[in-house]
């Protein structure tokens, strides 16, 4: 009751197998990269979005932006990697929103 086994088997060619695992360990390297870039992406967007909630929330507590990244560690527990980012903290007033911005180093 083999019908659908042929007696017969065909081997794939040597370079025709060569190609297509070639082709298939290319694609994962492929892959692999663009979810490296997006993950760096992330956690660029995730520093940012620390600073950000370490001003608002000192803010909402005393009233005033913090003057400072430094004040904001010693107060908030704001930790960022600055081997890894680097963090352009400017606060004009301390009513006003400061601009921060996050970059890769």
């Amino acid at each position: 009751m083999k019908r659908f086994c042929s007696k017969e088997r065909r081997a794939l060619s040597p370079v025709f197998s060569l190609a297509l695992f070639a082709a298939a360990v290319l694609l994962l390297l492929r892959g692999a990269g663009s979810v490296a870039s997006l993950s760096e992406a992330e956690r660029l967007s995730a520093a940012e979005q620390a600073v950000r909630r370490a001003a608002v929330q000192c803010y909402a507590v005393e009233g005033i932006y913090p003057p400072d990244l430094g004040y904001m560690r010693e107060h908030y527990g704001l930790q960022v990697d600055e081997e890894r980012y680097l963090v352009d903290y400017r606060c004009f007033a301390s009513n006003l929103t400061p601009d921060i911005t996050v970059l890769p180093r």
